[in-house]
């Protein structure tokens, strides 16, 4: 049987922990054919972590063209463009970089149908996205989602620096955000996914409230979430160890995707 080619964009911390799982674990049934990035260092030590698949170094045009499936790791600010391009071809992707796409998302599903391709949206550091979508079918009234975070996972955020905000400064628990997913996306582009992924499969991006707490006592990432709906409540706690790699990321981000590739090529599906 013929492999499906996967092409990655992006070769940071994700983009690599996903090639060492496709190339472990998926090598019989997938191979990565072509990887990109703006820093060509990354290139070329992604390359050395691969045993069984040697793909190219390429640019995005020419990746899309020789993949099958395109997994997106790069940054919000790209992976709309990505993902547009991918599925204007009739390529599927999985993007990893959900708050850049967070718009148009509608516009990239409609797209992605008319050209008979398939968008994947792993569910990252947050348990409950089955469930959510089961209680969208009755009607979604409300969707809060409180993120607990320590100080090292927030540093160096525009938004904060801005405000005037030392994270490495806060003593305890403290408030540094508190509004709409559609703003928390904007300020932390890379710490709150979670957001643009709840907004998607609930009730947007202007209706879903998002509060971010940190302090020097959270050695874990938390993400507390609350559904009301018609058809009931539903409250979920993840408590999650960073990526080794980046810690600015959940562990569990990575293995949701991975999850998400498994799922890809098992006759078997689990879950709605």
């Amino acid at each position: 049987m013929k492999k499906i080619r996967i092409g990655i964009v992006g070769c940071g911390a994700i983009g690599k922990s996903l090639a060492k799982f496709i190339d472990r674990e998926l090598n019989s049934k997938a191979e990565i054919s072509a990887i990109c990035d703006l820093d060509l260092s990354k290139t070329v030590s992604f390359k050395k972590i691969l045993k069984k698949s040697k793909p190219v170094v390429t640019n995005l045009d020419k990746l899309i063209k020789n993949s099958d499936l395109i997994i997106e790791s790069s940054s919000a600010k790209v992976s709309y463009e990505v993902a547009k391009k991918s599925v204007s071809n009739g390529k599927s992707i999985l993007i990893m970089s959900i708050g850049g796409i967070i718009l148009k998302a509608e516009e990239l599903f409609a797209l992605a149908r008319k050209n008979r391709s398939f968008i994947y949206l792993p569910s990252g550091a947050i348990c409950g996205i089955d469930g959510m979508k089961a209680l969208s079918l009755a009607g979604i009234e409300k969707v809060t989602l409180t993120t607990r975070k320590p100080p090292k996972a927030l540093s160096g955020v525009a938004y904060l620096m801005q405000k005037g905000i030392d994270v490495n400064k806060i003593k305890k628990e403290t408030v540094i955000f508190e509004g709409t997913a559609l703003s928390a996306i904007k300020y932390f582009p890379q710490n709150i996914n979670v957001a643009a992924l709840l907004s998607i499969s609930g009730i947007g991006a202007k209706k879903t409230k998002v509060k971010i707490i940190t302090s020097p006592e959270y050695k874990y990432n938390y993400h507390e979430i609350e559904i009301v709906s018609k058809a009931g409540v539903l409250k979920t706690i993840s408590q999650n160890v960073a990526f080794k790699e980046n810690p600015k990321t959940s562990y569990l981000a990575a293995l949701s995707a991975m999850a998400v590739l498994k799922g890809i090529f098992d006759s078997a599906k689990i879950g709605n």
